[in-house]
């Protein structure tokens, strides 16, 4: 499992949309989590909390589990 799988910018290809590498932490500059990513279906998702806690499950940290935390608020005040 890499960061990758829970980017927004992450294609059904396997590539990345702005032409990066695949890294081989769980760190990435570019990084645009999606809660879609984490709940494949939205009514899955409980809270805020349950998406930063499966992102620490996961071994995302630092800046990106910063922007996961950003990610699951703007969600959960207007759900897609």
């Amino acid at each position: 499992m890499t960061i990758c799988d829970f980017c927004s910018q992450f294609r059904e290809d396997g590539q990345c949309e702005l032409g990066l590498k695949t890294p081989r932490k769980m760190t990435c500059r570019e990084f645009a989590p999606g809660v879609e990513k984490f709940c494949s279906n939205p009514s899955d998702f409980v809270s805020a909390d349950q998406i930063v806690q499966m992102a620490v499950y996961f071994g995302i940290k630092g800046i990106e589990l910063k922007k996961v935390k950003l990610a699951a608020e703007r969600y959960r005040t207007s759900p897609v």
